[in-house]
């Protein structure tokens, strides 16, 4: 099914790199995940396809099980494929050791979880430079006086999280995830745990990061208004891309999931 719409101590690691698409941030090619075997396997991933741009924010929605969190787990490298390639850039990361794979969301991948995964005992600021202290380095003060304007985080700095709200707990996840400048942000469930107007407030700081501040966000939801939010929505269903919503709108989106829930053979959308 294809639906298309348009609406308003060890050697230095090594690593594969085949040239990528222009402004591309991440891509997949022929990626599957396949779990158990005989009666038991299941097929999570199913040789996808599929390139995401660099400086735009995409949205990845599905049913349940459609295997939108394996796709972007494989993705960030936070689990290894059976099959196929993933690429950071013009990096391999599917062949990578966890070494390599350690460095790389290091240096060049950001998260940001349903859960926030602050260190309760840490400063709002101090969560957010974490990441550059573990890799022995300090932050860039006019990029992190850029992300605390942008988030408006100024005023809670010294607050542990807490002493802050949900929507503020995210909003520091997010500087974290946004600190070392990484060449793209994975963002899973980001809004799961907050309420409509917490949840508002974060998509409206991602969709900022990436139109003022020039990054990419790659984003699983399962909220079709959250998913509004983005510049685009690729669909899932049974480990296959199923669609591609560019501009989307919450109709749209909606309109896209109930085509996957009801149509078996082959059909376009517009």
């Amino acid at each position: 099914m294809d639906l298309t719409t348009t609406s308003p101590k060890s050697e230095p690691p090594t690593t594969v790199t085949t040239p990528a698409g222009p402004a591309t941030a991440v891509r997949a090619r022929s990626l599957t995940k396949v779990y158990g075997t005989g009666e038991a396997e299941v097929r999570a991933l199913d040789a996808v396809d599929v390139d995401f741009a660099a400086g735009a924010f995409t949205a990845i929605m599905g049913p349940s099980g459609s295997g939108k969190s394996t796709l972007m787990h494989l993705l960030a490298g936070l689990d290894s494929a059976t099959s196929g390639t993933a690429y950071v850039g013009d990096t391999e990361i599917t062949s990578m050791d966890d070494r390599s794979l350690t460095r790389l969301r290091r240096d060049r991948v950001g998260f940001v979880f349903q859960s926030f995964n602050l260190l309760p005992m840490f400063t709002a600021e101090q969560n957010i430079t974490l990441p550059l202290e573990l890799a022995g380095t300090t932050a860039d003060p006019a990029w992190l006086e850029t992300l605390v304007t942008t988030l408006s985080l100024a005023d809670r700095l010294t607050h542990r999280p807490s002493e802050l709200s949900g929507g503020q707990q995210q909003r520091v996840a997010i500087a974290r995830a946004l600190i070392a400048k990484p060449d793209v942000v994975f963002a899973d469930e980001p809004t799961g745990n907050l309420d409509s107007r917490a949840g508002a407030q974060v998509l409206s700081f991602l969709r900022r990061s990436v139109r003022e501040l020039g990054r990419t966000v790659i984003m699983v939801t399962h909220d079709p208004s959250a998913a509004a939010y983005a510049d685009r929505v690729v669909l899932i269903a049974d480990g296959r891309i199923a669609g591609d919503i560019t501009d989307p709108t919450p109709e749209s989106v909606l309109a896209g999931l109930d085509a996957l829930r009801s149509l078996d053979e082959p059909a376009t959308v517009r």
